[in-house]
């Protein structure tokens, strides 16, 4: 195939104490012919790549065994998830857990709760995008307003719900991109096994929503702030790409600023790469319900992405294999 390549730019971040200042701007692109996007999009969007890929995976077609895997908030979960189990395990383990007493608003990495209510997160949070005046203003003011809400009493518990969710607590051996936001600089920050930060704390922090997640002496918020749910974009230098955007590729910035799903893709096909995406479809997006933080919800999301990837599958065999 021929394919014309173009780079990208992330930074990672060494073990303390002998971390250096970072740096955002070293080149670094993602490294392998195919890349497996999985965007964030709370606890019903977790549920649903879940069983988007486990659908796939039962229909016979693995996109699991991707070279590199990207993820952003629950994404990131499930990045960690696909890494360390089969699909199928994560989905009968969603299908088959106990159903929540009650369904407490939830951040959007399926799991941190904002102060306060879903929906005057999302007050609070659209207030700070309207009055920002580019990406980096929006980014330092969401980072500002999360060290406000800081609780480090929540800290260990946060760890610990996390830890939990995943079958393994340690970096794969494979590529594995997962971003967050450096909540004191605004500057985006992508995690690999390299980073010097444990997988739980990089799953940790890029599912941290309204409260800044601490690693060290450094703090961070949700990678959807990077630039996108799925920041696609980090997947340049790849051949073919596979996005999953449990969010429909929609977004809250103002369209000048470029940062939806669809810009991505066509700035990654002008670079050479074939792109395909999953978005949810009616049944999906009717699963999701009108909370996709509803920790309920993440059985029916999971069925419903299940049968999606089952029904795509045979679409997408030729381009993937």
């Amino acid at each position: 195939m021929d394919t014309t390549f173009f780079s990208t730019s992330y930074f990672t971040l060494p073990s303390a104490p002998d971390r250096p200042q970072l740096d955002a701007t070293r080149p670094k692109g993602a490294v392998g012919e195919r890349a497996l996007v999985l965007g964030g999009g709370g606890s019903a969007g977790n549920a649903w790549l879940v069983g988007v890929v486990a659908g796939l995976f039962v229909a016979g077609l693995d996109v699991t065994d991707a070279d590199v895997l990207i993820g952003t908030s629950a994404g990131a979960t499930a990045a960690a998830q696909v890494s360390g189990a089969s699909p199928t395990q994560l989905l009968a383990d969603i299908l088959s857990a106990a159903s929540p007493q009650r369904t407490a608003p939830r951040g959007t990495g399926s799991g941190r709760a904002p102060a306060g209510s879903s929906s005057g997160y999302l007050r609070r949070t659209s207030g700070i995008i309207a009055a920002a005046a580019d990406p980096a203003d929006m980014r330092r003011r969401m980072g500002a307003a999360a060290l406000e809400l800081e609780e480090a009493s929540g800290q260990a518990r946060w760890r610990d719900t996390v830890a939990a969710r995943l079958p393994v607590r340690h970096w794969p051996k494979r590529t594995i991109l997962m971003t967050a936001v450096d909540a004191r600089t605004g500057e985006p920050v992508v995690f690999d096994r390299h980073s010097g930060v444990d997988l739980v704390d990089a799953v940790a922090a890029s599912c941290a929503a309204a409260t800044a997640y601490g690693i060290g002496e450094d703090r961070f918020i949700d990678g959807g702030y990077r630039r996108s749910s799925e920041n696609a974009d980090l997947a340049a230098g790849c051949g073919r790409v596979l996005v999953l955007s449990p969010l429909g590729g929609r977004t809250r910035h103002p369209l000048e600023w470029g940062m939806e799903l669809a810009v991505q893709v066509d700035e990654l096909r002008a670079g050479g790469s074939r792109v395909e995406t999953i978005l949810p479809d009616d049944d999906s997006l009717e699963a999701f319900g009108n909370n996709m933080m509803d920790l309920s919800v993440r059985p029916p999301a999971a069925r419903a992405g299940y049968e999606q990837g089952r029904a795509l599958a045979g679409q997408l065999t030729e381009f993937w294999r």
